[in-house]
């Protein structure tokens, strides 16, 4: 009975193992995108990566044929989405530093451009994941690719006025 219960606790971690090999490098880049960090400086993203992949395991059991990236890519925006509401307040106006074109992004936006465009995930499975109408969903995407498409523009420098002082004769 013990070798039974160890030979499926090693399928297990093997199971996993090429699961993270094969998922890992993806999702980070998806976590990297939803918290506008530079690709090489990304202690948030790599921060929900490590809880998405640690809840992913600790389900491994149970998912019963469920995809485990659908289920770590779920955790992954719940969890950013529900850290971004405690930090901003109600996936607010609050700016990452301006490491991407995402950084003009509120979390939000974020959150759906990322889920409907780079991760393929359609408008009402994100709707549902997110809580709200697809026609809501539908809306902040259209105005974030807009947004993204065209970046509105930097207030302009002031003029420096760059003359000889006159001389009082």
């Amino acid at each position: 009975m013990r070798r039974r219960h160890a030979s499926r606790g090693e399928r297990r971690e093997r199971e996993f193992e090429a699961f993270v090999a094969g998922a890992a490098g993806r999702l980070l880049h998806a976590a990297t995108l939803l918290t506008a960090e530079a690709p090489d400086d990304n202690p948030r993203a790599r921060r929900l990566l490590t809880h998405a992949l640690a809840h992913t395991y600790a389900c491994w059991d149970r998912l019963r044929g469920e995809d485990p990236y659908d289920r770590a890519r779920q955790y992954l925006a719940t969890r950013f989405a529900r850290a971004a509401w405690h930090q901003y307040g109600a996936l607010g106006r609050g700016r990452p530093a301006p490491g991407s074109a995402l950084a003009l992004l509120a979390p939000q936006e974020r959150l759906i451009i990322v889920l409907r465009l780079y991760e393929g995930v359609g408008e009402e499975q994100t709707a549902a994941l997110l809580g709200l109408p697809v026609e809501r969903v539908r809306t902040i995407c259209d105005r974030a690719t807009a947004t993204l498409l065209h970046p509105p523009r930097r207030p302009a420098a002031p003029a420096v006025r760059g003359g000889a002082k006159a001389v009082p004769s």
